[in-house]
């Protein structure tokens, strides 16, 4: 999606970047772990595949990434926020994902629109300390305040006969049946299995109703610490010593 381009996501917990060139040499080398090929059902791509799937990630009307840094200090972001691209590789420890598709209600009378999420938190020493929820629940607060705008991108790209969606219905997301650590992280937040077995794929299916996401992240409660200093800066970068040839 192109909403996101030159915006970043910043919390005390994540800073989340939108996807960009440079941040492709380090993906590359995340995506030949074999253990993160099975977790995201992936299959290895050559350098050159995955310059390109990122320029796809850019201009599809249908997903939407961010990388995940570790938080920034407002020196690093700069005023205005200009980020020198070397600050982001060493600071790089995953992405989260939004995929959306339409599918019929359990009525068959109407189309809803379905917003799937995917997080990865690639780097090993950086699992367990709290990335991947800061990460989720600022991606979720991106969403929710920019659902309309998300939305008139969509359906910009799709057939005139899908209609106008202006709102999700729900959120979801698949996990693998084993990947306990993923679904506690997924439960701990409201999301809820839609079956107690796992699908033919071994994955579980879990959902989050629109109204439940916009009340997590709206909240002023404790049960939202993760999002504290959230806040969204413009994301231009000078490319410093880093090879921005794709």
């Amino acid at each position: 999606m192109r909403i996101n381009e030159h915006t970043a996501v910043s919390t005390t917990k994540v800073l989340l970047v939108p996807y960009s060139a440079h941040h492709v040499p380090k993906y590359h080398e995340w995506m030949k772990d074999p253990d993160i090929q099975e977790a995201t059902a992936s299959e290895p791509l050559s350098l050159e595949e995955e310059y390109a799937m990122q320029r796809s990630w850019r201009a599809d009307a249908d997903k939407m990434t961010f990388i995940i840094c570790l938080p920034a200090s407002d020196h690093q972001l700069g005023t205005p926020a200009i980020r020198d691209a070397a600050l982001d590789i060493p600071s790089m420890i995953g992405d989260v994902n939004l995929f959306i598709s339409t599918a019929e209600d359990e009525e068959g009378a109407s189309s809803q629109v379905v917003a799937e999420l995917e997080l990865m938190i690639a780097e090993r020493s950086e699992h367990r300390k709290g990335y991947g929820r800061g990460a989720l629940l600022a991606f979720l607060a991106y969403i929710i305040r920019h659902e309309m705008d998300v939305l008139r991108e969509f359906n910009a790209g799709q057939d005139s006969a899908v209609g106008s969606p202006s709102q999700f219905d729900h959120l979801a997301v698949k996990i693998g049946q084993t990947n306990h650590g993923s679904i506690a992280l997924f439960e701990g937040l409201g999301f809820r299995k839609t079956s107690e077995e796992p699908s033919y794929f071994g994955e579980y299916e879990l959902r989050l109703s629109r109204a439940a996401v916009h009340a997590l992240v709206t909240s002023n409660g404790s049960g939202t610490p993760s999002l504290d200093g959230y806040m969204e800066v413009e994301y231009l970068y000078r490319a410093g010593n880093v090879d921005m040839d794709t």
